[in-house]
């Protein structure tokens, strides 16, 4: 055995440039399912992360008609007026297994600080909004019950805006800042937090009491909808159903009217991501499939060259005595190895890859070791049944006519 790595690795090391030739379809095949799988995996990951950002077992009645595209995000086909502050506490206190909620509304507005001007989302919202949605704040505190009761103009901004007006959150407490011409006084600073799963970016709003927002700000009676916080995950579908019914019926909705609202929990959204992560996981295995099998033709091809070039040293080595089993040995042994060192080199590279793309950016790194054993096991397989005709060409040669 130890023989015949040492003629494999001579035969390789003598025809480097067909070895390499040869070890590239592999190479890609593995570099191709290796990376694929696991970017999945980091996404199913990130979505998780997103989920938990969101808040335990969140629960979300909406305005209007809402689709979800499959990254994720959420779109509204068309808005609606019908939402209250009455709907929200019915939902909050008639839902099975309701914990706690808040209701919220929305609208995109600039904020401005002295000559700076930047847009923004501004949030109006009561003080359990920052538990419900797990909100964590760097500096200052949440506004409390009684500024929503006195309509009081303060507000609590996101990490991004902070550092876009005052070039650093640690100075932004106690500054105030301008919406058309109402001044905010800021209390609070929010910790960095990024994108939520529907796609918002939570840097970038602004929370305010939502009777200022509804009173001081903008003059309306609805809202957006409302988070409510379940006490356990399975009860989101009985909840959902629920909330239908009893928005319907506040609404007054005929049977053949449409619902003027949507339900949805964060796991709806993961969902869709993973249909569109299901694609691209077939699509990688399509194209890591193709490179295999292009890998495996080019080791087909370069052994079959092999055994050609090599006919004399096949008949000597016949002729002192190796059986046709060394000679099978030796050649699967070059093909396996060749086989073997591509499909290693690809799933290195794939891992060291993301693993560079997680510290750089943040991009969650999920390390399946099935998957890796797969690639490399797959590969190896690969070049054992890509090299097993030349082998057995290769041992039905006959030594006199090698010889003569």
């Amino acid at each position: 055995m130890f023989l015949s790595l040492k003629i494999a690795l001579s035969s390789l090391a003598a025809h480097k440039l067909r070895a390499i030739l040869a070890m590239l379809g592999v190479f890609l095949g593995a570099l191709a399912l290796t990376g694929v799988q696991h970017v999945s995996l980091g996404l199913v990951r990130q979505a998780e992360i997103e989920i938990e950002k969101l808040g335990p077992n969140l629960f979300i009645a909406m305005s209007g008609q809402v689709h979800m595209r499959p990254s994720g995000s959420a779109s509204a086909s068309r808005a609606a007026a019908t939402f209250t502050r009455a709907d929200a506490r019915a939902l909050i206190q008639s839902l099975p297994s309701a914990e706690d909620g808040a209701p919220y509304v929305t609208k995109q507005l600039a904020v401005r600080y002295q000559a700076i001007k930047v847009p923004s989302v501004v949030v109006g919202t009561t003080p359990n909004y920052e538990k419900v949605r797990s909100l964590r704040l760097a500096y200052g505190r949440f506004f409390t019950q009684h500024d929503v009761d006195d309509r009081e103009m303060v507000c609590v901004i996101g990490n991004t805006i902070a550092t876009k007006l005052f070039g650093s959150p640690t100075t932004a407490l106690g500054r105030l800042v301008y919406y058309a011409q109402a001044p905010m006084r800021i209390i609070g600073v929010l910790e960095p937090m990024g994108a939520d799963i529907v796609g918002t970016d939570q840097d970038e709003q602004v929370f305010v009491p939502i009777t200022t927002f509804m009173r001081r700000m903008s003059n309306q009676d609805y809202i957006n909808g409302v988070y409510i916080n379940l006490r356990r995950s399975e009860d989101a579908e009985r909840a959902k159903e629920a909330a239908s019914a009893i928005l319907r019926r506040r609404h007054t909705l005929t049977s053949s009217e449409k619902d003027d609202f949507s339900v949805l929990t964060a796991k709806d959204t993961v969902q869709l991501q993973q249909q569109a992560l299901d694609l691209v996981q077939t699509l990688g295995v399509i194209s890591s499939s193709i490179s295999f099998a292009v890998g495996g033709l080019g080791i087909l091809s370069i052994m079959i060259l092999l055994v050609r070039s090599r006919r004399l040293e096949i008949g000597v080595r016949r002729a002192v005595g190796a059986t046709r089993l060394d000679i099978v040995r030796q050649f699967l042994l070059e093909s396996g190895m060749m086989a073997t060192v591509g499909g290693g080199l690809g799933v290195g590279l794939a891992l060291g890859v993301l693993a560079i793309v997680s510290v750089t950016t943040g991009f969650p790194f999920v390390l399946e070791p099935v998957f890796t054993a797969l690639a490399i096991g797959g590969s190896a397989a690969l070049g054992l049944a890509a090299g097993a005709y030349p082998a057995w060409q290769a041992s039905q040669l006959e030594i006199l006519d090698v010889l003569r």
